[in-house]
C-alpha cells in the first residue's frame, strides 16, 4: 500500500513522464519515462528514433521501424552515460514496459515502476513481479 504522501509524488512525476512523452515524434504512440532516486530526476527518455537518425518513428505503412527506442531504453541509457546510477530508483513510465524493456528495468537495479496505461502484452509487467521489482499501475486523467 502507498502512503498519501508518496501517492502525491507518484502522480506528480508520473504527469511529468506524460508531458515528457509528448516531446516524441511517434505518431502511433507517444511515450515518455523518468527516472527518479532519491527525489531527484536523474535521467528522462520518450520513445524515437536513435541520435543521428531522421525523426520519422513510422515506415510508409505506419508501422513502427524496428530501430525506435523505446521511452525507458532512452532513459535509462542516458543514465548509463552519466555519472548517475539507476540502482534503487523509481521508474515512472507512461505505458507499461513490454518483455524486453522489463530485462534492462531488472538489470539497471530499478527497484519501482509505476506506470500509467497498459501495455497489450504483459509478460513485461510479469517479468519484474517475478524479478522482485514492485510495479504499481497508477491510472490518471490526463
Amino acid at each position: 500500500m502507498v502512503s498519501g504522501k508518496q501517492l502525491k509524488y507518484d502522480q506528480a512525476y508520473l504527469r511529468m513522464a506524460y508531458e515528457w512523452g509528448k516531446l516524441s515524434y511517434c505518431e502511433r504512440r507517444q511515450v515518455g519515462a523518468i527516472v527518479v532516486k532519491d527525489r531527484m530526476i536523474i535521467s528522462d527518455g520518450y520513445n524515437g528514433t536513435p541520435s543521428g537518425f531522421e525523426n520519422f518513428c513510422e515506415d510508409e505503412e505506419g508501422y513502427t521501424k524496428w530501430y525506435v527506442l523505446h521511452a525507458e531504453a532512452n532513459a535509462l541509457s542516458k543514465v548509463a552515460a552519466s555519472t548517475q546510477s539507476s540502482k534503487g530508483a523509481t521508474l515512472y513510465i507512461t505505458l507499461s514496459p513490454c518483455k524486453e524493456c522489463s530485462k534492462l528495468i531488472h538489470q539497471s537495479g530499478i527497484v519501482r515502476v509505476v506506470y500509467r496505461d497498459a501495455y497489450r502484452d504483459a509478460s513485461g509487467v510479469d517479468f519484474l513481479v517475478k524479478a522482485g521489482i514492485e510495479v504499481l499501475h497508477l491510472p490518471l486523467d490526463s
